[in-house]
């Protein structure tokens, strides 16, 4: 089966692109490289450097590769942008996304996985969250997140295209940058191992429910040939502080390193976590990782990352 994932280069749909050919997939990249990094990609993969603004050039990589199936990841993740460039984000996430249907209404692509996010819902008036729960989103990138749903079931109605929309929490792990959702976590590990003062917007007793990034990878797998015109949350089903990730990744690291308290952010959300009950019913789908072992990996990975920059440096003097 031949699969082209958008935003390939990047931090989720990297992992998701390093699964799939652990599996034999045959997997096309398709990336603009603005946020995403070429180290990332996978060399078993095949690359087309490209902008989902530009349906010219997309299209003609749709039209040479034919993939049965697309993951399309390619987004503008970071909600602070989004308030202070609104209609940046809503040409990526919305036309952009459109882009992408388009051509998969003229090359016939059997079905698209997209991910959403939980910040469509909004602030939550029940938790854990499900899939039932209204959306209201508070932020300009939760209503870009959201406004392609219902162009993706038109297109399924339409053009008989299927789909699975996910819902991720808060995504991290290994070549995070500090952008997005679960940027905190990356942002955290650099300061850690720098020794650096970290930062915490608010009281810190805000929650979140962190998901590692490769049991995101699995369930987009997962997705290929289930959960067909879904929508589900992925996620840990787990409430998690600010605070208390901040203390967990401290012990782990073995950096004390002190903590500043900031004021809170327009657009963030007091408390939140999903459901993954749906998930492991439609995908047989569930996490592997809790946050102590995601964290060690993911702290690992910047410790090395680190190390490596200060080598080269060294060199260079």
């Amino acid at each position: 089966m031949k699969i082209l994932i958008t935003g390939g280069a990047g931090f989720i749909a990297s992992h998701i692109a390093d699964r799939l050919v652990e599996l034999d997939y045959d997997v096309v990249i398709f990336d603009n490289l603005s946020s995403g990094k070429v180290e990332n990609i996978n060399p078993k993969c095949k690359f087309y450097k490209g902008d989902i603004t530009n349906y010219e050039a997309m299209k003609l990589v749709f039209d040479i590769e034919r993939p049965e199936v697309v993951i399309h990841h390619a987004a503008q993740i970071d909600v602070q942008t989004s308030l202070k460039n609104p209609a940046f984000d809503a040409q990526i996430n919305i036309i952009g996304t459109i882009n992408v249907l388009e051509c998969c209404r003229e090359t016939k692509v059997r079905k698209i996985i997209y991910p959403s996010s939980a910040a469509v819902y909004g602030n939550p008036k029940y938790l854990p969250v499900d899939e039932n729960h209204p959306v209201e989103p508070i932020s300009f990138y939760g209503i870009s997140k959201h406004t392609p749903c219902h162009y993706i079931k038109a297109y399924s109605e339409l053009y008989n295209i299927k789909y699975t929309i996910f819902r991720y929490a808060n995504v991290y792990g290994p070549r995070q940058d500090n952008h997005g959702e679960g940027g905190v976590v990356s942002i955290f590990a650099n300061r850690l191992l720098r020794k650096e003062t970290c930062y915490i917007y608010g009281d810190g007793k805000q929650t979140r429910d962190f998901i590692y990034v490769k049991d995101v990878a699995n369930a987009n797998v997962l997705a290929l040939d289930r959960g067909d015109n879904e929508i589900i949350d992925i996620s840990s089903n787990k409430p998690v502080t600010i605070n208390q990730l901040h203390k967990v990744m401290k012990e782990i690291s073995k950096c004390s390193v002190a903590v500043e308290y900031k004021e809170a952010r327009n657009g963030d959300i007091l408390h939140s976590y999903l459901s993954n009950e749906k998930a492991s019913g439609c995908l047989g789908w569930k996490d592997k990782h809790d946050i102590k072992s995601g964290l060690k990996e993911t702290l690992n990975y910047y410790y090395n990352v680190l190390t490596e920059m200060e080598v080269a440096a060294e060199t260079r003097v």
